[in-house]
């Protein structure tokens, strides 16, 4: 018992010690940076408020010549969504309608953007799931996976698991993304993104059977 409890005092202490130096080392690893090269699309995958981080991103990998087009996905609906649409719910815009227009604004012709409809996807496996299919049948090869600093990791990682074999696969996190690896316990939007981020690589080895 003793024993037990004085690693357990090591620990604590190694822990206070070097707390700023695992932090960081947290945050560094779910970042991955690889060099570009040419590929058919940007892919701009979905999320909240971070997408405008991701857009531009998108858009500048068009106008420096990476790719040739940008694809957004979305038009997530859930049943409530469905049923009132079945009562006759129209609206206002298509759903790509906002995001496309941002794309037009930052230097990305109409002609270029293609619309991805993926309703039932809820997280970036599903996305990929759907997603992937649709791009494949539109004849693309290759794609840049547009997405926040700390999604690239594991964004890269399902990508290439579920597609490896059909699609050539590179990430680019979106520099205008606040995340902030040498500091993101010092917010709490941040904090949010790592423990969720964390959370879903548990799930996704759980998911997959791989633990």
């Amino acid at each position: 018992m003793r024993k037990l409890a004085l690693a357990l005092l090591v620990l604590l202490a190694l822990v206070i010690l070097f707390h700023q130096y695992l932090l960081r080392s947290a945050g560094d690893w779910l970042v991955q940076s690889e060099p570009l090269t040419r590929a058919d699309a940007a892919l701009v995958l979905n999320t909240g408020v971070e997408i405008y981080a991701r857009l531009r991103e998108a858009a500048a990998l068009y106008r420096d010549g990476f790719v040739d087009q940008v694809v957004l996905n979305g038009n997530r609906k859930v049943d409530e969504l469905r049923a009132l649409e079945q009562q006759g719910y129209q609206p206002l815009l298509p759903w790509h309608a906002e995001n496309a227009h941002i794309l037009h604004f930052l230097g990305v012709d109409p002609e270029d953007i293609i619309a991805i409809s993926a309703e039932d996807a809820y997280d970036t496996v599903s996305e990929a799931s759907s997603v992937g299919k649709q791009l494949l049948a539109q004849g693309i090869r290759s794609v840049i996976v547009t997405t926040s600093k700390f999604h690239t990791r594991r964004a890269g990682f399902i990508w290439r698991d579920l597609y490896g074999q059909q699609l050539k696969i590179q990430t680019a996190a979106a520099r205008d993304d606040p995340y902030d690896p040498a500091s993101w316990w010092r917010s709490g939007r941040q904090i949010r993104w790592v423990l969720a981020e964390y959370g879903a690589w548990l799930f996704y080895y759980w998911k997959t059977g791989l633990f």
